[in-house]
């Protein structure tokens, strides 16, 4: 998203939509420690093997790398640790019930800041099958080549 929205994206998973089927996106907040706000602001931050789950009825955010910040000193953080997901009471139960349904999982899109805020997207996905992650390929495929067909018309 652009600036003007007060947003500042800090990281994405990019391969989401590839390996993934997102139903549902929703936004939470992340519980954080000081030196954790301070790699993010640095835009050192890696969702590709991260994902949400439920425990203990709330939401947990597991494997999100989070550099360690150099400054820090002896006060920094794990790199790799658990954090603690922020949402209102009855949206953790709806996506409890979602995440129950067999094959649904919830997957972070994107990290960003939200009116100074470091905010998550997550997202509902179904895992896609080999056959539709080739569908996938093909129709980029195709959009690409009847964007330079396009162009060549002009």
């Amino acid at each position: 998203m652009s600036a003007s929205s007060g947003e500042k994206v800090i990281a994405t998973h990019r391969k989401a939509y590839f390996q993934y089927e997102i139903l549902e996106k929703y936004e939470a907040g992340l519980v954080l420690q000081g030196s954790e706000v301070k790699s993010l602001r640095e835009g050192k931050a890696n969702l590709s093997d991260a994902y949400a789950l439920l425990h203990h009825n709330e939401l947990v955010l597991l494997n999100c790398h989070i550099s360690s910040y150099p400054h820090a000193g002896p006060f920094n953080h794990e790199p790799l640790r658990t954090r603690k997901l922020l949402m209102h009471r009855n949206e953790i139960e709806k996506l409890a019930g979602k995440i129950s349904e067999k094959g649904l999982t919830l997957i972070p899109l994107r990290l960003y800041f939200k009116k100074g805020k470091a905010k998550v997207e997550l997202g509902v996905a179904k895992g896609k099958k080999l056959y539709d992650k080739r569908e996938t390929i093909k129709r980029r495929e195709q959009d690409r080549e009847m964007s330079k067909a396009m162009k060549r018309n002009r």
